[in-house]
């Protein structure tokens, strides 16, 4: 694996704790869009805090109790100096390489699930579709307590967080506590070869698309132009589509400036900022909107994370698509790989990301321009009834124009309820979708025909 110390735009990560992810970024994509900042007066080490640390050192070397060799002290100390940073900032061995290298492929053995460290405790940021952990109803803000039995605490974290990847079919059992729950669930899970398919087309109804991109890894983005141009060339152009980003934690930068630039024919997407010269970046669309203008709606929710929030907020700001649903996680910053040596390498945040009106989102996610909660519905049973229209009414005067083979209970209303039932937020979607293409679909009233 190869890395280019300091390109920014390689790496995006993706919602917290991360994933992380690397590729290359199009030269035709980035410009320098500010200055580095000017340096600051020397802030040297002091000799007082050299001493404190060698002697904590001799400490934990001589009174430990179990011996600890240099290299592990070694090893910890930089990953404690790296996490005391924030939560994206981490120290990679080859083993951390080598996960690196598998998130950006989406390949890799283990449940599905993008974790977070908070406060010594594993919290879900979001379960990626079909796998295990989705499969089982891990949750975004779920958190998991125990694994295989032993507590998640802050000594022994890290390790923790290993054992959620592992060989194909091994099992493994997590005890969860779900959000909004206060009794913490045993879930046996069996670990899987997860092979992340990020992009998913289908229609929802005849002309209305239905795009779900469940993170943003090196082929999303042509993977998205193949499916989707697939779809309008078997079906023909639609009328407008629903882009599913909820419990999306997020991935390559590259991707998702690759995925905005396919819905936008214009503007800017994302800037970044930092204190380096090459972290000062802004990307732009260019020309050719692949649904060719008509409207979108963009559902998002609290697992909604850093390069799905740049996606949404790029949508937002360019009046390009409406944001339905909750307020996004709020992972605004910028992480680069900076290689060691070839086993070794330092994920350091390096800049804060800004949606193309300026604004940050660090902390405080995308407020949707529609909220929905987090609800369900089911079907009320009613009792049929004897006269629901004029046509239930016996003499009734038939319609002149009917051919006698309509049927005139096919409302929609069924399907309706059926989508409503299965996924509430995006029947919801699609009923906002509906409306807009309607708005756009009304001719204009000529100007010599208004009313005086």
């Amino acid at each position: 694996m190869r890395f280019s110390p300091l390109s920014l735009a390689v790496l995006l990560l993706a919602a917290p704790l991360a994933q992380a992810q690397t590729a290359p970024a199009s030269a035709k994509d980035t410009k320098h869009a500010a200055p580095a900042v000017a340096s600051t007066a020397p802030d040297r080490v002091d000799l007082d805090d050299i001493r404190n640390f060698s002697r904590v050192y001799e400490i934990v070397r001589q009174a430990y109790v179990e011996p600890v060799d240099n290299k592990t002290l070694m090893k910890a100390a930089i990953s404690g100096m790296l996490s005391g940073l924030d939560p994206h900032s981490e120290y990679l061995d080859k083993e951390g390489l080598a996960e690196l290298n598998e998130d950006t492929t989406g390949q890799y053995g283990g449940l599905g699930i993008e974790v977070l460290q908070v406060d010594g405790t594993l919290r879900i940021v979001a379960p990626i579709d079909d796998t295990p952990a989705a499969r089982a109803g891990i949750k975004p803000g779920d958190t998991i307590v125990k694994v295989n039995g032993k507590l998640v605490e802050a000594e022994n974290i890290d390790e923790m967080f290993k054992e959620l990847r592992g060989d194909p079919g091994t099992k493994i059992t997590l005890t969860v506590l779900h959000e909004k729950g206060d009794k913490p669930v045993d879930m046996p899970l069996v670990r899987e070869r997860i092979s992340v398919t990020s992009v998913k087309v289908r229609e929802i109804e005849p002309g209305y698309a239905y795009v779900r991109i469940s993170q943003f890894q090196d082929d999303t983005t042509p993977d998205l132009e193949k499916k989707l141009g697939e779809l309008i060339k078997k079906n023909g152009p639609q009328k407008g589509a629903v882009l599913d980003l909820r419990s999306n934690p997020g991935g390559l930068l590259t991707a998702a400036v690759g995925v905005s630039d396919d819905f936008l024919d214009s503007g800017t997407i994302v800037t970044t900022r930092g204190r380096l010269q090459d972290a000062n970046l802004s990307f732009e669309a260019h020309p050719g909107d692949l649904l060719r203008g008509v409207p979108m709606v963009v559902l998002v929710d609290n697992g909604t994370a850093s390069a799905a929030e740049i996606v949404s907020g790029a949508l937002k700001d360019n009046r390009r698509a409406l944001i339905v649903g909750r307020r996004t996680f709020g992972k605004g910053v910028v992480q680069t790989v900076l290689p060691l040596d070839p086993e070794h390498a330092v994920k350091i945040t390096t800049a804060r990301y800004y949606t193309p009106s300026g604004t940050s989102i660090q902390a405080e996610g995308i407020k949707p321009d529609i909220a929905l909660a987090d609800l369900s519905v089911n079907k009320t049973d009613n009792n049929a009834l004897l006269v629901s229209s004029e046509a239930d009414l016996p003499n009734h005067l038939a319609n002149e124009n009917s051919k006698g083979t309509r049927d005139i209970d096919n409302d929609g209303s069924a399907e309706n309820a059926k989508l409503a039932t299965q996924d509430y937020a995006l029947s919801q979607a699609l009923n906002v979708l509906k409306g807009l293409a309607l708005n756009r679909a009304t001719p204009a009233v000529p100007a010599s025909a208004s009313k005086h």
